[in-house]
């Protein structure tokens, strides 16, 4: 299959001029499901960390997690607990670039009961400096411990995101930086959820067994949240010239985690998306043993865990076993993943005697082989058999990715950021009618 796909290698980028994310006024999504006991409420914002202050880094974030985990005017975030404990409710945020989604979980005949906390949470939050200082202290403590300790492969995926988008507000992880998070005070995030999460940047999302005036209450209470006057500026990032390589050191590491990509035009919003996840998952689907990376570098040569390739940003790689809602993007990039390589020592400590003398782990030599097959993907496509078992598999395959309302309404959400009425719907005629020799 030759298709615009990769073309060059790189872990940096430079960048073009920033453009505006477009804004919208407000739209119910509903997705009606008479048979389900259960209702699904999903509030997407169109802000996300790009939208955050200059020096303020991780103030959409903040302010996310004190509207989900704070109180309301009628509630402390303890009482709220307690309150909702017996109707197994569940609700949380999540923020990603450009936007932040607020999800609801909640058996449908408690709709009653449970929705005044809803509103509560979104209009009337308390935003006491008890939780803020909680909440701030975790933000933070991930922020200077925890991402750098817990997981040397996410660090690897922000650390390419951090170059890619170097001078724009896409460079930044979402929870922020230390000095940003460090500078945040109870007054930002009582300023930034005025200015930032409004009814005109606001979709808001129905799934379930729910009645036709509660559809009506959800939009005509949101509607008395203000007009949003922040805009997020999407990163339009252009090839460099060249290779560029950036290698963070942690002396007690135990392997080497990369992460190398390159920016591309093509997102969701374009049929020829699905042209590119064919010729990705050819190369190496995420968490699956069967991609050419896979073969070559870890059952061929038993070099490391795991590698795989992507065609925009995989949320939580190491604990998704599918593609997730809720992080839609419109600066995207496509990347290798390889977790992780041996180095040198831990080599040398294995075998002590074959390779005593090692200078040099295993890392090198798998960026090299990846690269080379991505090369050979670009080179020489798919043959009509690799395609069609490849395609075959796909059609199958995204249909997994809405096995829950949730995620079937978040797909929904995500398909009009993209200006889609249902990609998840649509991807399978897509890929129907794509040929081997596009």
């Amino acid at each position: 299959m030759k298709h615009t796909f990769f073309r060059i290698l790189l872990v940096t980028a430079l960048l073009g001029p920033a453009v505006a994310a477009p804004v919208h006024a407000a739209e119910v999504v509903e997705l009606r499901q008479p048979n389900a006991a259960k209702v699904v409420v999903k509030l997407q914002f169109r802000n996300g960390s790009a939208a955050d202050p200059v020096g303020k880094e991780g103030l959409t974030f903040l302010t996310s997690q004190l509207l989900t985990e704070g109180g309301t005017k009628d509630m402390t975030s303890a009482q709220l607990k307690n309150f909702l404990y017996p109707m197994a409710a569940r609700y949380y945020a999540t923020t990603d670039k450009e936007v932040t989604t607020f999800t609801f979980e909640f058996h449908r005949d408690f709709i009653a009961k449970f929705y005044p906390v809803l509103r509560g949470l979104l209009l009337t939050p308390s935003f006491t400096q008890e939780d803020f200082d909680r909440l701030k202290s975790n933000q933070l403590n991930y922020v200077e411990q925890v991402i750098r300790a817990s997981s040397d492969e996410d660090y690897s995926k922000f650390a390419l995101e951090d170059q890619l988008f170097r001078g724009t507000r896409y460079q930044h992880m979402t929870r922020g930086t230390a000095a940003g998070v460090k500078s945040i005070t109870l007054a930002d995030v009582q300023k930034h959820y005025a200015t930032a999460f409004g009814n005109d940047n606001l979709t808001i999302g129905l799934a379930g067994n729910y009645p036709t005036s509660f559809a009506k209450q959800v939009e005509s209470d949101l509607k008395k949240l203000p007009k949003s006057s922040v805009k997020t500026a999407v990163p339009v990032a252009a090839m460099p010239n060249g290779v560029h390589i950036e290698i963070i050191s942690k002396p007690d590491a135990l392997g080497s985690a990369v992460y190398a990509g390159f920016p591309i035009q093509t997102t969701r919003a374009q049929d020829d998306f699905a042209a590119l996840m064919v010729a990705n998952s050819w190369l190496g689907e995420h968490r699956k043993s069967y991609g050419k990376l896979y073969d070559k570098i870890r059952t061929t040569r038993s070099m490391n865990y795991g590698d795989y390739s992507y065609v925009e940003w995989y949320e939580a790689g190491g604990s998704n076993m599918l593609p997730v809602p809720g992080v839609p993007r419109h600066a995207n990039y496509t990347s290798l993943w390889l977790r992780p390589v041996q180095i040198a020592e831990g080599l040398r400590k294995q075998y002590p005697t074959e390779l005593g003398d090692l200078k040099v782990g295993h890392a090198p030599f798998a960026l090299r082989l990846a690269v080379r097959e991505m090369d050979n993907v670009v080179k020489n496509g798919l043959s009509k058999e690799d395609f069609e078992r490849t395609r075959t598999f796909l059609r199958s395959y995204v249909k997994l990715y809405g096995t829950t309302p949730a995620k079937q309404l978040g797909f929904l959400l995500d398909s009009r950021f993209y200006g889609r009425k249902d990609w998840l719907n649509d991807v399978d005629g897509q890929l129907a009618k794509l040929t081997v020799t596009m």
